[in-house]
C-alpha cells in the first residue's frame, strides 16, 4: 500500500509539473526542480556564506577571526546577539522579496524557508521558541498574510522549534521605513511592540529566534528584540532572508 501511495503520488506530480511546468522563484522562467531558481538568477543572487560579524551578521571581506564585530557593533552591540541572512538585498534578490511581500506570492514561502536553514542552523539550534516581526492589525487587513508569518511557520516546520506566532504584537501602526535614514527608522518603530500577558510566562527566561523578510539598519528587528527581553527573554537571534550590504555592487 505504500508503495501504491508513493507510485500514485509521484504520477500526479509529474502530471502537475507537465500541467503546470516548475516556474523560476526569481524570473519564472520554466524549470525542471519545483520552487527553484534557474541558473541564470542562481548565479545573480549573492547568498551569504562566507565570513560575518558576529553580532550583526554584515559580511565581511576577510576571515577575521571567531567571534568577530564589525566597527558598528564594536561601537554599540545590537540587543539581539547574532544576526543571519540568506542573502544580500540587491536589484536580483529584490525581485522575489517583493513579489513574495507585495504580490501575493504566499506559493514562495515553502522554499524561501528552505533557503533561510542553513544559515539560521547554529540559531535554531540554540533557539526555545521561533516568533515573526508582527504587522499591525490595520495593514494586516489590507495585506491579508504577514510575509515573516509565513516563514517563521515554515521554518519552525522544518526545524521543530516551538512556534509562537504572536509572541510579539504591534502595538502602533508605524509608517514605511522606506526612505527614512537610520535615525528616523529608530524614531518610527520605538515603543512599536510589546509581548502580551498572555505569553510572559512562557517567554521567561527562554532564547527567541526572530524572523523577518529584509534587515536594512536594523532598527525594526532592534525594537522588536527590546521588547522581548522587557517581556522576559533570556535572548534574541535574528534570522532574515535578505539584508542590505552598504557598498555591495
Amino acid at each position: 500500500m505504500a508503495r501504491f501511495r508513493a507510485i500514485l503520488k509521484s504520477t500526479v506530480q509529474a502530471c502537475a509539473d507537465y500541467i503546470w511546468p516548475p516556474m523560476c522563484v526569481g524570473c519564472e522562467t520554466p524549470i525542471r526542480d519545483a520552487q527553484g531558481l534557474c541558473a541564470r538568477c542562481w548565479d545573480s543572487v549573492t547568498f551569504l556564506s562566507g565570513p560575518v560579524c558576529e553580532a550583526c551578521g554584515v559580511p565581511f571581506e576577510y576571515d577575521l577571526g571567531p567571534g568577530a564585530l564589525c566597527g558598528d557593533c564594536m561601537r554599540a552591540r545590537p540587543p539581539f546577539q547574532r544576526a543571519r541572512a540568506a542573502f544580500i538585498y540587491d536589484d536580483a534578490s529584490r525581485s522575489m522579496i517583493l513579489a513574495f511581500k507585495h504580490a501575493d506570492r504566499t506559493d514562495l514561502a515553502p522554499v524561501l524557508a528552505t533557503w533561510l536553514r542553513r544559515p539560521a542552523a547554529a540559531l535554531l539550534a540554540d533557539a526555545d521558541i521561533i516568533a515573526p516581526v508582527p504587522l499591525h492589525w490595520t495593514r494586516l487587513l489590507s495585506r491579508r498574510f504577514n510575509q515573516a508569518a509565513l516563514l517563521s511557520n515554515r521554518l519552525a516546520r522544518l526545524s521543530g522549534t516551538k512556534p509562537v506566532p504572536d509572541l510579539l504584537v504591534r502595538q502602533k501602526r508605524t509608517g514605511t521605513q522606506g526612505g527614512k535614514s537610520r535615525r528616523a527608522r529608530q524614531r518610527n518603530v520605538q515603543g512599536a511592540f510589546k509581548v502580551p500577558a498572555r505569553h510572559r510566562a512562557q517567554l521567561r527566561d527562554k532564547r527567541v529566534l526572530l524572523v523577518d523578510d529584509v534587515m536594512t539598519t536594523g532598527a525594526t528587528l532592534d525594537a522588536g528584540a527590546r521588547a522581548l527581553l522587557r517581556g522576559g527573554a533570556s535572548a534574541v537571534d535574528v534570522i532574515t532572508l535578505a539584508r542590505v550590504v552598504l557598498n555591495h555592487p
